[in-house]
């Protein structure tokens, strides 16, 4: 986790695709981060207090325990990480983000997967229709120049 460049690096052994690739942390993201307590844990951000000797913390290998407490007391049971990841390329599809750049933040190696992930919503259709209706009316706005 790099704050300062705002990216995450996923090692090629931890990548489902083999490659080293790096996510853009938006402010959110930051947010969080810069909240937690982790500079002292060797930059892991989910540690055990649970280590081998008295006060060392160790990493965790997998989340699957602490997303179950985490879920289960946002009354959420059954919430996938998954979900997350599809919930937030579907977001960024609806704010008119390409499928490149959705394709690019997701690490996808193909467009066919990432097409998998983008959900558009009732509302971001409906205004796609409305500029066709526009330009039928011709009530266009045009942009200033």
């Amino acid at each position: 986790m790099d704050i300062e460049r705002r990216a995450f690096t996923i090692r090629a052994t931890n990548s489902k695709s083999r490659k080293l690739r790096s996510v853009p942390l938006n402010d959110s993201a930051v947010e969080v981060l810069n909240g937690l307590d982790t500079k002292d844990d060797g930059g892991a951000l989910f540690v055990s207090s649970r280590g081998k000797k008295r006060h060392e913390n160790r990493q965790f290998t997998t989340i699957a325990k602490q997303w179950d407490r985490i879920r289960k007391a946002a009354e959420l049971p059954h919430l996938r990480l998954h979900d997350l990841r599809h919930q937030f390329a579907s977001f960024l599809v609806n704010d008119g983000r390409t499928l490149y750049e959705v394709q690019a933040i997701l690490g996808h190696s193909s467009s066919k997967v990432t097409e998998r992930y983008a959900h558009l919503s009732t509302a971001t259709l409906q205004q796609a229709s409305a500029s066709a209706s526009a330009r039928l009316t011709g009530n266009v706005v045009k942009a200033a120049e």
